[in-house]
């Protein structure tokens, strides 16, 4: 078991299951502006760069027109539907108990506030020594400069960090920065295309990181 003294989760898909919710809103946001709706898969292949970059891709060749009516859309449907169907991922709790004494910190491209209000909905903020949104700091995964903050401000190595991640920005930000990867190939992420990244560990479901790390 390798010992660590952080660590860092990304937060859709890894330890929140937010697809369906985030599908939802894409397609309410696509039914007000009367364009044609995504497919689930479609939209979910989207995820992983923020809301900003998420609209951009759903409306493709629309995205000059559209853009900023499609944002208002969306972040107000979303914010006030945001826990209609996301949960907790499978064992995460077992995870964070397990883990308790650990400095643990919620890294992720949604924005700040969306993700403190799930954390919150769901019970889970306290686990939790910071939350770090897409417009926390001035960088986002995968730039090193996000995770370069986090090891300034604990005071932690290199070598004793971990990124918990579904996402290609979750493995590719740990890489660049010298961290510890371990990529959950059960997420929102594309399995096939973490499996070329060469994570350092890999995990099916969240639980495997009680084995794997002390």
């Amino acid at each position: 078991m390798k010992k660590i003294d952080l660590m860092i989760f990304d937060f859709d898909g890894t330890i929140v299951s937010t697809g369906a919710d985030l599908v939802q809103s894409v397609n309410y946001t696509m039914d007000v502006l009367k364009l044609e709706r995504k497919s689930e898969k479609e939209i979910i292949s989207f995820i992983g760069d923020g809301v900003n970059k998420l609209m951009e891709r759903v409306l493709g060749r629309n995205d000059n027109k559209y853009h900023e009516e499609a944002m208002n859309i969306f972040t107000g449907y979303y914010g006030e539907h945001l826990l209609n169907n996301t949960k907790l991922c499978p064992h995460v709790e077992e995870v964070l108990n397990n883990f308790i004494n650990k400095t643990k910190i919620i890294l992720t491209n949604k924005r700040y506030d969306f993700t403190f209000a799930i954390a919150q909905g769901l019970n889970i903020v306290q686990y939790f020594s910071e939350i770090i949104g897409a417009d926390s700091v001035p960088f986002k995964k995968p730039d090193r400069r996000v995770i370069d903050y986090i090891l300034n401000k604990y005071g932690v190595k290199k070598e004793n960090t971990l990124m918990v991640g579904d996402g290609v920005n979750d493995v590719i930000a740990a890489k660049n920065a010298g961290i510890l990867s371990c990529a959950y190939l059960k997420g929102l992420g594309n399995r096939d295309i973490l499996l070329d990244l060469s994570a350092d560990y890999y995990c099916e479901d969240i639980l495997e990181l009680n084995s794997l790390f002390r």
